[in-house]
């Protein structure tokens, strides 16, 4: 069955764009499990641009749901998620100058035949 899942990159990007503390993206987590939220998903960008690796580590080490990590499939992104240990990876394009998830994944082109 699925469930709901609440992305809250969006807490960070304003928390980003303010310039200051707030709002914290593990504040809307935790607000979100407290409503009946079964996930929490947040995108580790490779600029690090909203969200800090400082905020998945304590989302890490809060969520009482499933902690979904959206990244990019780069060594360093991987190395992230071996160390957090998310409950699921969601692999998105990493390329910086994109603003949104909008370009796709190509798998074809990368692929490596082993």
């Amino acid at each position: 069955m699925a469930g709901l899942a609440v992305r809250v990159d969006q807490v960070a990007a304003l928390r980003a764009v303010r310039k200051s503390q707030f709002p914290d993206p593990v504040t809307a987590a935790v607000l979100a499990e407290l409503a009946g939220a079964d996930g929490i998903v947040v995108h580790l960008r490779q600029d690090r641009k909203y969200t800090k690796d400082r905020d998945v580590r304590i989302l890490r080490s809060v969520v009482q749901s499933k902690l979904i990590l959206e990244m990019a499939s780069s060594s360093e992104m991987v190395g992230v998620a071996l160390d957090i240990k998310p409950d699921l990876v969601t692999l998105v394009p990493g390329r910086r100058e994109e603003h949104t998830d909008e370009g796709g994944l190509d798998l074809i082109v990368h692929r490596t035949d082993r």
